[in-house]
């Protein structure tokens, strides 16, 4: 007989009929007449229950049957008596697909997400695992569901590149070479024309400059894929492997920009509040009991919008004492970005940076100290997207380039594309397991993706 998700069956209403699910038993209890097996099956954080009169079903019958293991239930679907569910299954068929003893890790107690983090392997199986996960494929789904309804065309950009986007240097080496005794010029360096690619080639940290290629060829695309950073950071906020979400629009220009990335966030939570309301109440619940008004929130404001040169005035203003100096030409820190949001109890979209702390590729302002960027700060997470007007002027980005001491040579077709039809064009990137954190509460960003890799971890 064909097995139905549990998902399903708790929201039917014709009953008295016979049904199957698959499932993993999270507890078995009872008494010497009856015995309930609360199953679940990755469908809904909620279980469904097994009603087995013992006298039909002997000992040895449900050995068998012990938190972990992984059953196959037949019976008849019937309104429940007890408290808490709607539906129970009147149990008329058990077999044990697989057992697990004692040693099963997730026996029926609390565990730290420090713990479940040893064992990712089995995580999924829990509450708070399951519902991070059927979130973010909703989230993962809006994402391509949005940008479909808007036009945009899904672009597959390179995981191995023999440029630096970020120009931050800390990026995985890609290579065949014999690390024992690699091949070396004259001067003693590796020759790494003798290498698979020809070239000494990396791990992406970004999609976005062959996005733009696409983009000034499709109009308007998104690309949505593993990106990678080197960087020896073990913070709460920080992966080596994770997910970017970066859009580029021809013929955008800077308020086109900012108004996508406003309009994109306040889709994606409202998809998530409409689609995952009973994972989202257990996560408030369990959590964060501002998760719901906090996702609300967001979705019912105007993002407020000042430059960076207001927002500095507003943080030497505040009267607080800062660990980091908030100073005009500085980067801000978490901290500044926090107090921010907080001033203005909304999310707020920062504009018109200092140039030199940007990267090459900004449209540069009139005053020509500053560029189009834009960051986009969220309650507690920081910034959540990053984005600018590219700059489209070959003379004024060439320029950039050497005065960052990048390597022309390795960006000329980049360059090029300035020189033939260039046009207006902007975009942005979104760390996808940032918004994840937001969405969910989560306060560890190794808990918003399943296998998560971090310095001297690169476990399962």
């Amino acid at each position: 007989m064909k097995n139905t998700k549990i998902s399903e069956l708790l929201n039917v209403t014709e009953v008295d009929r016979l049904v199957n699910i698959k499932g993993w038993v999270r507890t078995k209890r009872g008494n010497k007449n009856v015995a309930f097996i609360a199953v679940n099956d990755g469908s809904t954080i909620h279980t469904i229950q097994a009603v087995v009169e013992l006298s039909n079903f002997s000992e040895d019958n449900l050995k068998g049957v012990t938190t972990g293991a992984c059953v196959s239930i037949t019976g008849i679907l019937v309104k429940s008596q007890g408290q808490g569910q709607s539906v129970e299954i009147q149990l008329k068929e058990l077999e044990v697909l697989g057992t697990a003893d004692e040693t099963f890790a997730l026996q029926k107690k609390g565990h730290t997400l420090e713990f479940l983090r040893e064992i990712a392997h089995l995580r999924p199986r829990t509450n708070t695992f399951g519902a991070v996960l059927r979130i973010r494929h909703a989230m993962s789904f809006a994402v391509h569901k949005y940008f479909n309804e808007k036009g945009f065309f899904n672009l597959h950009t390179p995981i191995i590149t023999g440029s630096d986007a970020e120009g931050a240097g800390e990026m995985f080496r890609v290579t065949t070479l014999d690390i024992q005794n690699p091949p070396k010029k004259e001067d003693g360096s590796i020759d790494f024309k003798k290498d698979f690619f020809g070239k000494e080639t990396n791990l992406t940290v970004s999609g976005q400059l062959e996005g733009e290629l696409g983009a000034l060829g499709l109009g308007l695309i998104y690309t949505f894929g593993p990106t990678f950073r080197a960087e020896n950071s073990n913070t709460p906020r920080h992966l080596a492997e994770f997910w970017m979400i970066e859009p580029e629009m021809a013929f955008y220009d800077f308020n086109d920009n900012m108004n996508l990335a406003e309009d994109f966030l306040k889709y994606l939570i409202r998809y998530a509040l409409e689609n995952c309301k009973d994972d989202l109440e257990f996560l408030n619940t369990m959590y964060d009991k501002e998760l719901l008004g906090r996702l609300q929130s967001v979705v019912d404001c105007t993002f407020e919008r000042l430059t960076y040169t207001a927002a500095v005035d507003v943080l030497l203003n505040s009267g607080k004492k800062f660990e980091f100096k908030a100073e005009w030409g500085a980067d801000l820190q978490k901290e500044h970005e926090n107090y921010l949001v907080e001033y203005f109890k909304k999310p707020v979209i920062l504009i018109d940076y200092p140039k030199h702390i940007k990267s090459f590729y900004m449209k540069q302002n009139e005053d020509g100290k500053t560029v189009r960027a834009m960051d986009i700060l969220f309650p507690w997470i920081g910034e959540l997207i990053g984005g600018s007007q590219r700059e489209d002027n070959y003379d004024k980005l060439l320029a950039r380039v050497k005065e960052m001491n990048i390597h022309e040579e390795s960006l000329w077709w980049y360059l090029e594309t300035r020189k033939y039809g260039t046009c207006p064009h902007s975009g942005f990137g979104m760390g996808f397991e940032r918004l994840m954190l937001f969405v969910t509460g989560m306060t560890n960003i190794r808990d918003v993706i399943p296998f998560p890799r971090t310095p001297m971890s690169a476990e399962f």
